[in-house]
């Protein structure tokens, strides 16, 4: 007799509490395998799939799209086939949940860890006799049939493919993808989305447009959090200074021409910034939660800003001290690809020291940012332009660039984040000086 199988939502990583529905990937009395990703889910670091580590008929779904689920909470129960168990072997769920039609799954696959995910933990699942009555909240769907129906599968893997299609009100199941097996790719979308407005419409009144709240959640939920925090608890203070990026420039085209992977602008500073931060080890640093100390950072894990699909995200170099400017560059286009795709793991997007922040692309010359709490310090650059500039005791034209410095002034006073600038600045004009620190 089959044995139903409560799943909780597991730990997605490092201090997350929940994370929110955006959209289920199995329907009520659909039969699913082991490792089967189940749903799609948001949290303040990343959207991801969560694969369900029994196999059998999903008997019920917990939450409804755009609801927050609670870390340990129940996302779905599943009827499993029993090795010759009986009663005694049911889980609680449902009184109704009892179905006949589960899969083949053996006692042995249904207690398999959930990949990705870490062990499941079993400790989470009463056992009673059928029937009995239990505390457990309400679930979305009832009791799957006898019969259960094979599910439909679209051949989609990207979830942002996936959530510009619900958007945009495209339904997937109609379009033939243009990728490898007949896969649905963004572009597909897009030209189902051209071809909806290029279709001709039946005019309509326009009404004014309603007054709404745009509710805070995950990924902006998070940050807003954050920023809050940091303003709130941090008695950050800014200075800039302006500097001549033109041997920089002239430097990074230089080194481009070697074959090889070319040199950005971000690693040059990147490798800027983990030089100094050795000179200037305090501004690697954390106050603690209580706000009784420092803690001094050994490594320097460097953030620093990019933009993607679901907003601004601060990706993480990890032991950008230990590594070459041709390594930074290496890492830096890796998380920046990932960012623009949306796949940076919770894991990519924690554990900064230290940000540099590039507001420069955004055509800007100045920013006082609000730090990324609880780093210390952050380093803003702008945009690196042609301006008249005194060089060499005559007027001429150079490639001008502002940085501005932010810091916590718990950490360190004026001076020591005065040097940390000017030697920042005096790197940008003059990159020979890097030599001199390895």
């Amino acid at each position: 007799m089959p044995v139903v199988r409560e799943f909780r939502l597991p730990d997605l990583g490092e201090g997350l509490t929940g994370a929110e529905v955006v959209r289920w990937m199995v329907e009520v009395g659909e039969v699913i395998a082991v490792d089967q990703p189940v749903v799609e889910v948001e949290t303040a670091k990343a959207v991801v799939e969560v694969p369900c580590p029994y196999g059998g008929v999903v008997t019920a779904r917990y939450g409804a799209e755009g609801e927050e689920i609670a870390v340990g909470a129940p996302l779905v129960t599943v009827a499993v086939a029993s090795a010759g168990g009986g009663a005694e072997d049911v889980a609680v769920a449902p009184a109704a949940s009892s179905a006949s039609g589960a899969s083949s799954a053996s006692s042995a696959e249904v207690e398999r860890p959930l990949v990705g995910y870490g062990v499941a933990e079993s400790r989470g699942v009463r056992r009673c006799r059928v029937g009995v009555a239990a505390s457990a909240p309400a679930p979305v769907a009832v009791v799957a049939p006898a019969e259960p129906v094979a599910p439909v599968v679209v051949p989609v893997i990207s979830p942002l493919v996936r959530r510009l299609a619900r958007e945009q009100g495209v339904d997937l199941t109609a379009l033939t993808g243009s990728g490898p097996d007949g896969l649905i790719m963004r572009a597909d979308v897009e030209r189902a989305v051209a071809a909806k407005v290029a279709a001709p419409a039946v005019a309509a009144p326009v009404a004014a447009a309603p007054e709404g709240v745009v509710p805070l959640r995950g990924l902006r939920k998070a940050v807003a959090e954050k920023l809050s925090r940091s303003h709130r608890e941090i008695p950050a203070a800014t200075c800039w200074v302006d500097a001549d990026a033109t041997e920089l420039m002239a430097l990074r085209r230089q080194l481009n021409t070697t074959p090889g992977p070319k040199v950005s602008v971000l690693a040059l500073l990147a490798r800027i910034c983990t030089v100094a931060l050795a000179r200037f080890p305090e501004l690697n640093s954390s106050v603690t939660e209580d706000g009784s100390g420092i803690v001094r950072h050994s490594a320097v894990h460097l953030g620093f800003a990019a933009q993607g699909e679901r907003g601004l995200v601060v990706p993480v170099v990890r032991d950008a001290h230990a590594r070459s400017t041709e390594q930074l560059g290496e890492e830096l286009g890796r998380l920046t690809e990932s960012a623009r795709s949306g796949s940076l793991t919770p894991a990519e997007l924690t554990g900064g020291t230290f940000t540099l922040n590039n507001y420069g692309v955004f055509g800007v010359d100045g920013s006082t940012p609000i730090l990324n709490h609880p780093e210390a310090a952050m380093l803003g650059v702008g945009r690196i332009v042609a301006k008249p500039w005194v060089h060499g005791g005559e007027l001429a034209v150079r490639e001008v660039t502002q940085l501005s410095f932010t810091f916590d002034h718990r950490v360190c006073d004026g001076g020591t984040a005065g040097g940390f600038l000017r030697f920042v600045a005096d790197c940008v004009e003059q990159p020979g000086m890097l030599l001199r620190q390895l």
